[in-house]
């Protein structure tokens, strides 16, 4: 099977990131300050963003398995009117060497929905791995099906997400194919919200496969109590960064443990006080305009740690001290405990 998630080796990374932060060289400081937003104070705002559709298990699935899950997930998305850009790996849309009629139909269920799609490479390449060249050419063959899609839906394609948020392994790599994606009219979708959700949804994949209800239940229980903590410390991060809340953007994926657990996640979130916002509204904010010179050869980390670490702030600060970690039972369950 080929895995869309986050592969074992970027666990480390992940679940540990704190480590290779720790690691990395200084950073120049910023000079002046980050511009005032029109975001007010006292709003707690964020836009959702989903990643590798058609299906982040597309290559383990049938076709009559991907719409049960695809319909679970949008219907969920409609229930609390949520605005949602969703990041395409195209590759996920063949079968038997050939494009899927069915599966292009599937895919077209989001736009109907609303959601809007966006470019996440052909095949899930790392630009950390990958010459210039060659993940231009997975670009561009990335949104071959996405843009006539969109385009019989009246819109462009206007957003482009990494894979494993791998932005390059150096800023002239990096800056090139930022270049690049704005010549094809693509902006970068930045996430502050990250989190490693990836894992559980392994460790669920694979409890279901077994028919191992109660273990699903154990994962499912402690998801969300997770992405709670994980939301908390990032937007300690936020205010210690800027002093004030920014419209933050949050990663999940199209997969099957937010097909059943998406309403918990969302319900969770409005609780906490957030309302959902448009991926372009959430971009208006003058925090997305902060200097990020952070270049990793491995990690890909929010962004809120990218601008920390690009202000000089170094890996052992109390800033990134606290970041809440995956259960050592999920790891486990996903096969990950001794990454």
């Amino acid at each position: 099977m080929k895995a869309k998630q986050h592969s074992p080796l970027l666990a480390v990374s992940t679940i540990l990131i704190l480590f290779f932060i720790s690691i990395c060289y200084g950073c120049s400081s910023l000079s002046g300050n980050t511009p005032l937003s029109s975001v007010k104070n006292g709003d707690k705002r964020v836009a959702i963003t989903m990643d590798d559709l058609p299906l982040n298990i597309a290559s383990s699935v049938t076709n009559k398995e991907m719409a049960a899950i695809t319909d679970k997930i949008l219907s969920h998305i409609k229930e609390y009117n949520v605005p949602v850009v969703a990041f395409v790996n195209e590759d996920g849309l063949i079968v038997n060497d050939s494009l899927d009629v069915e599966r292009i139909s599937i895919l077209n269920r989001w736009l109907d929905a609303g959601v809007e799609l966006g470019n996440h490479t052909y095949s899930h390449k790392s630009l950390n791995k990958t010459s210039a060249s060659e993940y231009k050419d997975d670009v561009v063959r990335g949104e071959e099906t996405i843009r006539k899609l969109l385009a019989n839906h009246g819109l462009k394609l206007r957003y482009f997400r990494h894979p494993y948020l791998h932005t390059g392994k150096d800023l002239q790599t990096r800056d090139e194919i930022v270049r690049f994606l704005e010549g094809r009219g693509q902006k970068v979708a930045p996430v502050t919200f990250d989190n490693s959700e990836w894992v559980f949804a392994k460790a669920y994949d694979i409890a279901c496969a077994a028919n191992n209800k109660a273990q699903m239940d154990e994962i499912a229980k402690a998801y969300i109590p997770y992405m709670k903590s994980k939301q908390h410390f990032f937007e300690k991060n936020t205010d210690e960064l800027f002093g004030r809340r920014i419209d933050h953007i949050q990663l999940i994926h199209a997969n099957r443990l937010n097909s059943d657990c998406l309403p918990a996640l969302l319900k969770m979130m409005t609780e906490d006080g957030y309302s959902f916002i448009t991926l372009e509204e959430a971009l208006k904010d003058s925090a997305y305009l902060s200097d990020d010179r952070f270049i990793d050869s491995c990690c890909g980390i929010s962004w809120l740690h990218r601008w920390a670490l690009t202000q000089g702030k170094k890996g052992n600060d109390k800033f990134f001290k606290g970041e809440p970690l995956v259960p050592a039972e999920i790891l486990k369950i996903a096969g990950l405990e001794h990454e």
